[in-house]
């Protein structure tokens, strides 16, 4: 017999001491009895209880009395709305803070702008393509300056230097303040190009300069024709 059977005729044994089941079940139970002395053994257990059920006394049976407090609903009601409450105002809390914080992230940043940069026409300036002149026989240095909203954009392309020189790049205004753009070191057989990028607006910026080695160039971005000789650079 498969335990599910089992299982079924064992819940109706209860069923069958209190004589509670219809005929034809009732003749399968007694039919499964016969082979069954679980079941059996079971049931004998079970009609004693049956028989005792007469002899229970209604109205000697506590009832359950103890019931909620009235106001129990209300005391839960108020518990949450007063938790909601309080989330309400970590959140209030949360946006005000991140909010007073953004502003003055903003106003700092606007200040700087003010104090360490000038203004200009950002990237209404025209490109300038500078080509460093009097640099030693075998070395070239040449720039394309964009502007852009950040500052200006450097694309610095040198040629022919002692491999491993560091180089330098900065942009000047007219006061002679120098801006700097970042630096790459030159690998020869490498390339040649660096991307590098200043604060400066590309309006406010009279010249580029080139710290290579031991020697400083710059050109004006006017006519990009001026150098400022320093000590001697190695040529490769």
């Amino acid at each position: 017999m498969r335990t599910d059977d089992h299982r079924e005729w064992r819940l109706a044994l209860g069923a069958y001491a209190l004589d509670d089941l219809p005929a034809d079940e009732r003749a399968a139970l007694s039919a499964h009895l016969e082979g069954c002395p679980e079941c059996r053994a079971e049931l004998r257990e079970l009609e004693g209880v049956a028989a005792l059920l007469p002899l229970a006394d209604p109205a000697r049976i506590e009832q359950p009395t103890a019931r909620p407090p009235a106001d129990l609903g209300a005391r839960i009601e108020a518990q949450i709305a007063a938790e909601d409450a309080k989330e309400g105002r970590k959140r209030r809390r949360r946006v005000r803070l991140w909010v007073g914080g953004a502003v003055a992230t903003a106003a700092v940043a606007a200040v700087l702008a003010l104090i360490v940069l000038p203004l200009g026409d950002g990237e209404n300036s025209p490109a300038q393509e500078v080509s460093f002149h009097s640099v030693p026989k075998g070395v070239s240095i040449d720039a394309t300056l964009e502007p852009h909203a950040f500052g200006t954009e450097i694309q610095m392309y040198v040629k022919g230097i002692r491999s491993g020189t560091l180089c330098r790049v900065f942009l000047e205004d007219a006061g002679g303040r120098t801006y700097s753009a970042g630096s790459f070191r030159y690998r020869w057989g490498g390339d040649s190009e660096a991307e590098l990028s200043s604060a400066l607006d590309l309006s406010q910026a009279t010249a580029i300069g080139v710290h290579a080695g031991a020697r400083t160039f710059v050109a004006p971005l006017s006519d990009a024709t001026a150098v400022v000789p320093g000590a001697d650079i190695d040529p490769t």
